[in-house]
């Protein structure tokens, strides 16, 4: 929970700092990327927050993700199979696994990730912002269900 609150103050204050207002619908959309482990397009976004924010548009989850994306606060990840650009809150190393059925995106964190970006940083003598690693491939649960469309019970 304390990386969750530390990455939405992370965006606020870069919103903030880049000279942007903190509207009730930004700390909103930021609230959702921070709290949120599903890796969102702009229209889910749009959509959790349209009962609380009726009168937003989509235009401005775009404007607020550009702003993000910019700053280098949020990752946009880009197609998950399903034509959408999904955006991460999470900009620490890490490694994303993309469904190519259900579009799922999901996070695999370990040891292993952050020293492979401290090798790199090492041997390649750049000053890393940040690094997208994605494996595609079936979810488990899209396995299961291939499995049962491929061996119909006799």
């Amino acid at each position: 929970m304390r990386r969750k609150r530390e990455r939405l103050e992370a965006m606020l204050e870069g919103l903030r700092a880049s000279g942007l207002r903190l509207t009730p619908q930004r700390v909103a959309i930021c609230e959702v990327l921070a709290t949120s482990r599903s890796h969102p397009t702009a229209y889910e976004i749009h959509r959790r927050l349209r009962r609380r924010f009726p009168t937003m548009s989509l235009a401005t989850v775009y404007k607020t993700l550009d702003a993000l994306v910019r700053l280098g606060l949020v990752s946009a990840l880009g197609d998950a199979g399903d034509g959408m650009v999904h955006y991460d809150g999470d900009t620490e190393p890490h490694i994303n696994l993309v469904c190519l059925s259900c579009h799922r995106v999901q996070d695999l964190e370990g040891v292993a990730v952050r020293a492979l970006h401290r090798t790199v940083a090492a041997r390649s003598g750049y000053a890393l912002k940040g690094a997208r690693l994605v494996y595609y491939g079936l979810c488990p649960e899209c396995q299961r269900k291939a499995q049962t469309v491929a061996s119909p019970e006799a």
